[in-house]
């Protein structure tokens, strides 16, 4: 699948050369299944913080969500107004006439420059340290940890997760990384999100948080369980072994209790299904509420709040699952496991957050990839640091 024709991916690297060297904070994504991506500027960093937290309805402002794991001084949830960009169709949009103008000149005067071969563009970095990179002995070690805590009744589920550091290839290009990442992932939201003082993250995540459609629909799903993708294997004939089928039955139920602590009955459940995922297959149940037959306006909001961060990267009870991993896992997660998405830019009351996973955060030479594993009782060390090694691949084609 093209990414986008040529005059528009033109503009779309034009753009965000202008964006980067005037160090206004940018996304870039493309929709799952969509033809072409789109790019949203933001005047500042301190404009980035207006809107939050956001709120999944007609009355919240446009912009795109860029959620940590855990909000933190280090790691501020972010959310970017929609004060310019690029819609799919290459046309200059946005709420800010004044930046809308800026961006116009900027692109007027790159189009009338000579044409020369495309430059690796100067992405901003993080100013915090880069995570410890757990090795296998280390993750193993927390993987027996989580398993002991589940079996001291501790906790029911865990989440364990690990960073690993990868030299970036000469003349790494994000830009044509991030075209590449929609080539390969067409089913995947891809994104590059990048702005000064926080750092610059690329991802193709398979996993809806929480949407809001144009029609009145909330859906969410649980998305959960691992197995390679191998020749010959296909959704229709995939065995699953009881530890996966555990692990995606708890993060079902998880999204079930939300909706019993916000007393809604009336919603529609299909699955576990299984899809696949970049080179990899999951167990997938969707979940949907029309809200127009409920009289719950802020359920969007309200889920978004309950869900996150949800038991597929943290592990249940939430809060248990949560001090286990602060104690345990060692590393600062960031922005990975996190979530992030436009809202209110297709159209008004819309939304669409993804949970950050298959995502890397780059660095000066090098990027810091993150992947984590659901551990149940039945959890094999050797097993789950296996399967952080096939998801980290899912990023890490564009490091080759």
């Amino acid at each position: 699948m093209p990414t986008a024709p040529a005059d528009t991916s033109l503009l779309l690297r034009r753009a965000c050369a202008w964006a980067v060297a005037t160090a206004r904070p940018l996304a870039l994504w493309r929709e799952p299944k969509a033809p072409h991506p789109q790019l949203l500027l933001s005047r500042s960093l301190a404009a980035a913080y207006a809107g939050l937290p956001p709120a999944l309805d007609v009355a919240a402002p446009a912009g795109f969500a860029f959620f940590p794991f855990r909000d933190s001084d280090r790691n501020p949830a972010l959310f970017l107004p929609h004060a310019a960009g690029l819609n799919p169709d290459g046309e200059i949009v946005g709420t800010d006439a004044g930046l809308q103008k800026e961006l116009r000149r900027a692109l007027a005067a790159a189009a009338a420059s000579p044409e020369t071969p495309p430059a690796a563009l100067p992405w901003p970095h993080s100013p915090q340290p880069v995570p410890h990179c757990a090795t296998e002995a280390e993750y193993q070690a927390l993987v027996r940890a989580g398993v002991a805590a589940m079996q001291a009744g501790e906790v029911l589920k865990v989440v364990s997760s690990r960073a690993a550091r990868r030299p970036l290839p000469a003349a790494f290009d994000a830009f044509a990384a991030f075209e590449q990442l929609c080539v390969a992932y067409p089913r995947a939201f891809v994104s590059l999100v990048s702005a000064p003082g926080v750092g610059t993250w690329l991802g193709a995540t398979p996993e809806v948080l929480a949407e809001v459609t144009a029609d009145g629909h909330f859906r969410t799903m649980a998305l959960a369980g691992t197995q390679p993708l191998t020749p010959g294997l296909t959704p229709k004939n995939a065995i699953w072994r009881q530890k996966e089928i555990e692990e995606q039955a708890m993060v079902a139920r998880y999204i079930v209790n939300c909706f019993k602590q916000l007393r809604l009955r009336e919603y529609h459940e299909t699955g576990p299904r299984t899809v696949v995922a970049g080179g990899l297959l999951h167990l997938r149940t969707d979940f949907e509420v029309h809200l127009r037959n409920v009289l719950h306006p802020s359920l969007g909001t309200d889920m978004l709040r309950l869900l996150h961060p949800t038991s597929a990267v943290g592990g249940m009870p939430k809060m248990p699952a949560l001090d286990f991993l602060h104690r345990h896992e060692g590393y600062d997660r960031a922005y990975y496991s996190g979530f992030l998405g436009p809202v209110n830019i297709a159209a008004p009351g819309t939304a669409r957050l993804f949970v950050n996973l298959r995502c890397l955060q780059l660095r000066p030479a090098e990027a810091v990839l993150y992947a984590g594993t659901g551990l149940t009782v039945d959890s094999d060390p050797a097993k789950e640091w296996r399967e952080t090694e096939l998801k980290m691949q899912t990023i890490g084609l564009i490091m080759n």
